[in-house]
């Protein structure tokens, strides 16, 4: 449940303060969905708990938890909600193209769901993996760990007693929650500061806190970005297949501590909640989260997930979270988005053989030429320059990092599945996913020159980049297909993780 308020705080701080968001929007609209597409989603895996409970005449099943998608609320918002207003400066167009990404990639995640082991099979894990271990390094730990030294003397204490608690597993008297605990005495710790005169002056939200009803009406405003957001599946999709992944993974993670839940009906769930949250206002995803097992350990059974689905739906609806995300010190909860990045990023290279170790790594180059570009941009703004007015070898940097960071979610997939199958002698496999990135480049949907890395017809386009990546790509094909008419040695490859 704190998961989920801690993103929805940063969620609506990096729109409304890094893109200069309307706060209205955010905490009236985007909030409230986003909150109703939890509501949903735990409310039917507590039903499944309960069902299970009843067939297998158990009373210790523990309910899978759900909650908002933390890689697709940072992918998102700095690669497609954040771009497209500053390329239209319409909040409300803005916002029904994050509407209508939910909804495709609600009914892709719908359509997807029989065929997801199957598709599991072909995606190397270590691309996967190293796809979102590289945006839980660079965007969920890396951009956040920049905010706590805004008040170093809160944040740095925050981060570092959050880690103690839950990678040291410390627990205080009377099993009290110790994040808990931590986030209040910080607070406090933020507040009595300030009230001495240290640290940074506030810095508020901005927007109505005012206690109000906003009821989840379903609308079809997602039809007005339908055509815009098109241009970010590219970024969206993969983002929804990581997902699915991740809820197959964990489906069987709760398999292995004894409640063997369907894992269609656990994915159909995911996709369905993701997309009623689009309908009405929702513009980032669901999933299943990771730990079942640990909160099973703890005495979680059927009915916690009914507690968050109510806290978090029901804030959204009356209004209280918004008043949170005023309350709360972004330096406060930040670190525990700061902990979740590196669990995904070890993750990454725990869970994949040692010889693909270079095939996780190599995921994080695309990821990190993206935070570059938002850093960039952020720079130059300030700055008040733009791109064109950089000296020529400047320029010439930027528009690389650019078109390396245009698709970036995409561009990492492919990047770890060459290498994971050049290492394990697949050449024709590489070879072929070669070809499907100088495809993808050819019209943009990796390495678009674009502002906010548009697609494209290539022959509109007088620029001649994207015939340049995709002839690079190809010829590439090529000579690793070839590649596989030469010896090899017989070098032993580690397998285990």
């Amino acid at each position: 449940m704190f998961d989920n308020v801690a993103q929805l705080i940063v969620f609506s701080t990096i729109l409304i303060h890094v893109f200069d968001y309307p706060a209205e929007i955010v905490l009236t609209r985007m909030l409230p969905g986003t909150a109703f597409g939890v509501l949903v989603g735990d409310l039917i895996y507590s039903w499944l708990a309960f069902r299970l409970a009843r067939r297998t005449g158990r009373d210790d099943v523990t309910a899978m938890p759900l909650g908002i998608d933390t890689v697709s609320l940072f992918g998102l918002t700095f690669g497609a909600l954040g771009p497209v207003y500053r390329q239209t400066g319409d909040a409300v167009l803005a916002w029904q193209v994050g509407m209508a990404l939910m909804v495709m990639m609600g009914v892709f995640k719908i359509a997807v769901t029989w065929l997801a082991a199957r598709l599991r099979d072909v995606v190397p894990a270590a691309a996967m993996l190293g796809t979102i271990g590289a945006i839980g390094v660079g965007l969920i730990a890396f951009m956040p760990m920049l905010k706590l030294f805004a008040n170093p003397l809160v944040g740095l204490v925050a981060l570092f007693l959050i880690l103690l608690a839950l990678l040291a597993r410390t627990r205080l008297p009377g099993n009290f929650l110790p994040v808990l605990a931590i986030v209040a005495l910080c607070t406090a710790a933020f507040y009595g500061l300030q009230s001495l005169g240290y640290g940074p002056p506030p810095d508020p939200v901005g927007g109505s806190v005012a206690l109000g009803v906003t009821w989840p009406i379903p609308t079809l405003g997602f039809l007005a970005g339908f055509e815009l957001a098109l241009d970010y599946l590219p970024l969206a999709l993969p983002l929804a297949f990581a997902t699915i992944i991740g809820g197959i993974d964990n489906t069987e993670s709760a398999n292995a501590a004894g409640d063997p839940y369907d894992t269609r009906s656990i994915l159909l769930t995911e996709g369905f909640s993701t997309l009623v949250a689009g309908l009405v206002g929702g513009v980032i995803q669901t999933t299943p989260y990771i730990g079942h097992p640990a909160y099973k350990q703890m005495g979680g059974r059927a009915a916690y997930t009914i507690a968050t689905a109510l806290f978090v739906g029901l804030g959204g609806i009356f209004g209280y979270l918004s008043w949170l995300v005023h309350a709360l010190p972004e330096v406060v909860v930040v670190p525990i988005l700061v902990y979740i990045g590196l669990e995904i990023g070890g993750q990454a290279f725990l869970a994949v053989p040692r010889r693909h170790a270079a095939a996780v790594a190599i995921c994080f180059l695309p990821i990190l030429a993206d935070v570059l570009l938002i850093l960039g941009g952020e720079i130059l703004d300030g700055a008040g320059a733009t791109p064109a007015s950089l000296p020529g070898a400047t320029a010439t940097t930027f528009k690389a990092i650019q078109v390396l960071a245009a698709g970036f979610v995409f561009t990492a997939m492919l990047y770890g599945s060459v290498l994971a199958f050049l290492i394990d002698g697949r050449f024709g496999a590489a070879a072929a996913t070669l070809v499907i990135a100088a495809v993808a480049s050819l019209f943009g949907v990796i390495h678009s020159p674009l502002p906010g890395g548009a697609t494209f017809l290539p022959w509109r386009l007088e620029d001649p980049m994207p015939y340049a990546v995709a002839l690079g790509y190809a010829a590439t094909a090529l000579l690793v297909w070839g590649a596989a008419l030469l010896p090899r040695s017989e070098a032993a490859h580690d397998d285990s993780p």
